[in-house]
């Protein structure tokens, strides 16, 4: 039996496996202490009384497409904890972006930690093991919970980069080597794109910001992607047909 075969045999070994090395490369990586800088974004426009008005009201599609998600998805428990993380993460950016600063920016991350992990336990439940994927729902959250709670106690973002990024790299290899139960999947392979898309423009704030002669920046744009992959997600889950 070749790799592929065996890991498709085996598919809760390879998925807690993945995690472990994972968890255990971030032993190898220096303390990552947050930024003061990050906090500077480029366009810091007050209009109609709002401060850093642009980067404030750019999440409020992350709060049509929540709760879009929140009344139109059913039977799953992940999905729809997804989409209120979705809701709350455009409430709890706009905050942020109001005050930038390390507490606004907890209350940013922490719905964001929550729909990455529901999303991680969603492809766990339909593409592995469907008890699993519920089971682990509760605990991934936690685990993203706690990832803020040491950031914000220790200055360290070592373990909430692995909240985020973990399921970058563990949901297109599920896509990948495991078949589905829907249809579906090049929905989730476009919401991954929009969301590679999200983080070019924002390391590109100030540069977009520069070339539309300060109209508008990275950073609002950024939201307005990421929220697009939020869509395509909804789109996975209203268009899907069982296979």
């Amino acid at each position: 039996m070749n790799l592929t075969g065996t890991i498709r045999a085996r598919p809760l070994i390879f998925l807690f496996g993945l995690a472990a090395v994972s968890l255990l490369a971030l032993l190898l990586v220096p303390p990552i202490p947050q930024s003061q800088t990050y906090h500077s974004f480029a366009d810091q426009r007050p209009l109609f009384g709002v401060p850093n008005f642009w980067n404030v009201v750019s999440n409020l599609p992350f709060v049509l497409v929540g709760v879009m998600g929140l009344m139109r998805v059913r039977g799953s428990l992940s999905a729809s904890t997804f989409f209120l993380g979705v809701l709350l993460t455009g409430f709890g950016s706009a905050y942020y972006h109001w005050r930038p600063d390390d507490i606004g920016l907890f209350w940013d991350r922490l719905p964001m930690s929550v729909a990455f992990m529901a999303a991680l336990a969603y492809v766990i439940e339909e593409r592995i093991n469907e008890r699993v994927g519920q089971l682990l729902l509760w605990p991934l959250i936690l685990l993203g919970i706690v990832s803020l709670l040491v950031w914000i106690r220790t200055d360290d973002l070592r373990l909430y980069a692995w909240v985020q990024f973990f399921p970058c790299l563990a949901l297109p290899l599920m896509f990948w080597l495991f078949a589905p139960k829907y249809s579906g999947t090049a929905y989730w392979f476009a919401a991954a794109g929009l969301y590679v898309l999200a983080k070019v423009l924002e390391y590109a704030d100030a540069g977009i910001h520069s070339a539309t002669g300060d109209m508008m920046s990275g950073h609002a744009l950024k939201h307005v992607a990421a929220a697009g992959a939020c869509y395509v997600v909804y789109l996975a889950f209203t268009k899907r047909r069982p296979v």
